[in-house]
């Protein structure tokens, strides 16, 4: 079973469900001839200038669309509007038919006829197909245990689902949501180079209600940012920042020369986004000054919890959107 998308918006739906056809469109021609996977890049190539990686997302859908729908395979599409899965078979190979989209555009084009068979209510899905049908690509299979669950409602047959259950399911989406948007804030964030790095600790911790003077490149004898409530380092809390943006982890060498540039009254803080060897955390924790040590995971929970409190240049360093989820 495939989904496809009615264009953006699902604008083509009503058109999909009265002329019985899905439709895709690149605007890279005719299809028929067209060999392989890597034929179709080479037509992206010529007819746009974008980068290998949006090359390769388009050309993977175009070749499931090309050659990886079959006859008989069940194919559906989505009506935002009525909240109703249109459920059907594919029963033609692949056409090219350029008179499709007014004015014989070359978008929405390529053509598979459709046999279709009813409509499925999103209401009367679980939580777990719903999320399956949720991916965003135009074109995507549908695993097995969800196929059969829209094949069963179109028969009216409904899969019996709990309120607990829809519930922990939630949960377990918001979750695994969660350590992804985690991570790929993290990758950003080690994406930046040292001095990005510097500026992005310094604006955590002006986010933190602190003021700072960040350290211009060259020696600067252990200390990256000095943070304050002044900003000039003469009231404390005094904060002395260490910043190592390396992909090494920091040994108790390092940890043991930031401590002892400390002076009477000075609270350390070291970051370091290869993190920390066991020995290194140990000599933080015998400090005789107060040492936080930050590795990368921490100050993406950092970024996270003081991001709305973030000014512009902070924000321009990782920007992020903020979604909302239902509780």
């Amino acid at each position: 079973m495939w989904m496809v998308r009615a264009g953006e918006g699902a604008f083509l739906i009503d058109r999909f469900k009265n002329e019985n056809k899905v439709v895709i469109g690149w605007e890279i021609g005719d299809l028929t001839n067209v060999k392989n996977l890597d034929e179709i890049k080479n037509l992206l190539r010529e007819h746009s200038d974008w980068k290998d990686g949006q090359i390769n997302i388009a050309a993977s859908q175009i070749s499931k669309f090309r050659f990886d729908f079959k006859k008989n395979d069940y194919v559906i599409s989505y009506d935002p509007q009525e909240r109703v899965y249109l459920v059907g078979e594919l029963v033609s190979d692949y056409i090219y038919d350029d008179t499709f989209y007014p004015d014989n555009h070359l978008e929405y084009c390529d053509v598979r006829l459709v046999n279709w068979l009813g409509t499925v209510n999103r209401d009367d899905l679980s939580t777990s197909t719903k999320n399956t049908l949720g991916a965003i690509s135009t074109i995507f299979k549908i695993n097995p245990t969800a196929s059969k669950e829209i094949l069963d409602a179109l028969k009216g047959i409904k899969h019996s689902e709990g309120e607990e259950s829809e519930d922990e399911e939630l949960i377990s989406l918001k979750q695994d949501i969660l350590a992804k948007s985690q991570e790929f804030i993290k990758d950003k964030m080690l994406d930046l180079d040292w001095e990005e790095m510097q500026e992005l600790v310094a604006g955590v911790l002006r986010a933190m209600d602190y003021k700072t003077i960040v350290s211009s490149r060259g020696p600067d004898r252990g200390r990256d940012i000095l943070a304050s409530p002044d900003g000039l380092g003469l009231s404390e809390p005094r904060i002395v920042v260490e910043v190592k943006h390396r992909k090494g982890q920091m040994g108790s060498q390092e940890i043991r020369s930031f401590t002892g540039g400390l002076r009477p009254g000075d609270k350390g803080l070291y970051v370091s986004t290869g993190g920390y060897s066991k020995e290194a955390k140990y000599e933080g924790e015998r400090a005789n000054n107060p040492v936080t040590l930050v590795d990368a995971d921490m100050l993406v929970s950092l970024i996270i919890q003081y991001y709305d409190k973030f000014d512009t240049d902070a924000r321009s360093l990782i920007p992020l959107t903020k979604i909302y989820w239902p509780t």
